[in-house]
């Protein structure tokens, strides 16, 4: 078991969804956390600035991820291209190969990746980027777990404001066919518990794990489920064959206030059937899916009246609730 207290972490995309939960999380459990950041002043209004070292510096140079993984034990990947420019392909590659080059100089026992969980066969060129990624950071030579999640269920998530926003606004909706897909969701407090419990892995460990919910649905489902749960109406949902993936991304770019950036990839993921093959790291940190939040919990937590009010920051509320860290879209 790790002595948290001498193990020095390295957050990258510390401003992020995930990065922003992530960090107050491991200062509470008593970790040294240093982000790497662009900008200080990004994270100077965080409420954990002063407990973290800083290192400023874009993830493309060499020198600053020298500097940021110096000394470090575990280094958490939480970059990716998700925004809606070209080249994102080739960007996440060379983001990827940098960052796993700087790992091997500077010794670093092992580096956690938060990807996504797909199925075998042909992906969307978004989520065959992220496995991409995951490849070449596990060939890196530092022994890398990636953790691979579905539809990430906490207020701020893109995906879930995505469901939230198509819920709450159309009451008749028409939606491609594959809203049909089986989905496996998790709750964002499980997806950081599991991030955290992959430190405690054996050093031998490079590979990729499912994680996911006990929960198996239909983004219909989700959608029903979520209209029941905060006392909508039914939603009416009539599906059409002819609904491409480019075309939703750009209804969903209409009707929610989801970044269109961010929605492609998104709407391109439900293309595909995600469920868990395996739940190899619950088995090996003491943590099985049984015992996960199942999604009317996860959900619970996510929409509760009070998360309608923005909160000082994220670690003071739970963290599937919304925080002043999370986009301006986010919410109701």
């Amino acid at each position: 078991m790790t002595d948290y207290a001498k193990c020095r972490v390295l957050v990258t995309g510390a401003t992020g969804y995930i990065g922003s939960r992530l960090v107050p999380e491991l200062l509470e459990r008593g970790f040294m956390v240093r982000v790497l950041t662009r900008n200080r002043s990004k994270v100077a209004s965080r409420a954990w600035v002063d407990r973290v070292e800083i290192v400023e510096g874009d993830a493309t140079s060499n020198d600053a991820l020298d500097k940021a993984c110096n000394g470090v034990d575990i280094a958490y990947y939480l970059l990716h291209s998700m925004d809606g420019e070209g080249d994102f392909v080739e960007r996440d590659r060379e983001l990827a190969r940098r960052f796993g080059l700087a790992a091997q100089r500077a010794k670093i026992g092992r580096i956690i990746y938060l990807s996504g969980l797909h199925p075998e066969g042909e992906l969307s060129d978004h989520l065959a980027s992220r496995v991409e990624v995951g490849h070449l950071l596990m060939a890196s030579g530092v022994p890398t777990a990636v953790l691979q999640a579905a539809v990430i269920i906490g207020s701020g998530s893109a995906s879930f404001e995505m469901l939230r926003h198509l819920t709450t606004r159309l009451p008749i909706m028409v939606t491609p066919k594959w809203l049909g897909n089986k989905i496996q969701p998790i709750g964002v407090a499980d997806v950081l518990d599991l991030l955290i419990a992959a430190v405690d892995l054996p050093p031998e460990v490079n590979r990729a794990f499912d994680i996911a919910g006990p929960d198996v649905l239909t983004y219909r489902e989700m959608i029903e489920r979520f209209a029941e749960r905060t006392g909508l109406r039914p939603r009416k949902i009539v599906t059409v064959p002819v609904l491409t993936p480019m075309l939703a991304s750009h209804w969903v770019g209409l009707v929610t206030p989801v970044p269109t950036g961010l929605a492609k990839p998104l709407v391109g993921s439900l293309l595909h059937e995600v469920v868990a093959g395996e739940d190899d790291l619950g088995e090996l940190t003491g943590r099985p899916r049984s015992t996960l939040a199942g999604f009317d919990e996860a959900l619970g937590l996510a929409v509760t009246a009070q998360d309608f009010t923005r909160r000082p920051e994220a670690g003071s509320v739970h963290p599937a609730r919304l925080t002043a860290a999370d986009p301006d879209w986010a919410g109701p």
